[in-house]
């Protein structure tokens, strides 16, 4: 059970771990012991997620959202198994809080009496001085 808030937690099936070689510095350990882990949601076929968080979740995860509809999450940071695990499962749960926020609807306004002369009288000061850019006439 991985618990995202006090309402929300995601079953143990939901999770599936797989164990590679790690990148990077570690000496003899990087070529022996397999630290890096991936975590992998699936997201798409989770009951405990509703519609609009899985919409707002496949936006947030990007390139880490599968064609099949699961998220994937590789970290291997540290040297320690352990260690990696924990960081990948921190970055799923922040992934998903992030998606649980609904933002917020956007209220449309008109603009005021005052800006709207504004932008017209501007709008016609700046149709004079291009007017008065045309060629000069030496009909005098």
């Amino acid at each position: 059970m991985l618990r995202i808030t006090e309402t929300l937690a995601l079953a143990d099936w939901e999770l599936s771990e797989s164990f590679t070689r790690s990148q990077g510095p570690g000496g003899q350990n990087v070529n022996k012991v397999e630290t890096a882990v991936e975590l992998r949601f699936e997201a798409e076929r989770s009951p405990h997620l509703p519609g609009p968080v899985k919409t707002r979740l496949k936006r947030l995860a990007g390139r880490r959202w599968t064609t099949d509809g699961a998220i994937v999450i590789r970290a291997e940071e540290t040297r320690s198994q352990a260690r990696n695990r924990e960081l990948a499962r921190e970055r799923l749960v922040e992934l998903i809080r992030q998606a649980l926020v609904a933002p917020k609807r956007r209220i449309a306004t008109k603009p005021t009496l005052g800006s709207q002369r504004r932008r017209l009288t501007a709008k016609a000061v700046r149709g004079e001085v291009k007017s008065l850019r045309g060629k000069i006439d030496d009909s005098e």
